[in-house]
């Protein structure tokens, strides 16, 4: 099984409307890396809701749908909304785990899709 998590703006796209719609197409992401990391996802694949400007935190969970890959430089991502995290996990606290040293979401600060260890899924989930 695959993790990752995945950043936005709250107020463009948060976590409550997320919650809202039930499910959603994940776009806009146009970093190589992460449309990468996009290209990779299957149905079934995880990942962590996380709202980066004031707010810089983990929030929630959610699950890739299906992928559309068709076109390489935008593949089209269908997510469905998870659960809402018991406690939100802040930045400080993320980066203060030495399971996330190595972690592009710490290395590679402004990379809005980074892969998660199941490691760190699982510390996310507390």
């Amino acid at each position: 099984m695959a993790y990752f998590l995945f950043k936005t703006e709250p107020d463009v796209y948060s976590f409550a409307d997320f919650e809202r719609d039930g499910e959603t197409i994940w776009d806009g992401v146009t970093n190589p890396q992460a449309v990468k990391y996009l290209r990779e996802m299957k149905a079934g694949t995880r990942w962590v809701f996380y709202h980066t400007g004031d707010e810089r935190r983990a929030v929630g969970t959610g699950s890739v749908v299906s992928v559309d890959a068709a076109d390489p430089k935008v593949p089209v991502v269908h997510v469905k909304v998870g659960k809402r995290l018991r406690q939100p996990v802040t930045l400080a606290e993320i980066k203060a785990n030495p399971i996330f040293a190595q972690s592009p979401l710490v290395i590679i600060g402004r990379l809005s899709v980074v892969p998660l260890t199941p490691e760190q899924w699982e510390w996310f989930l507390g």
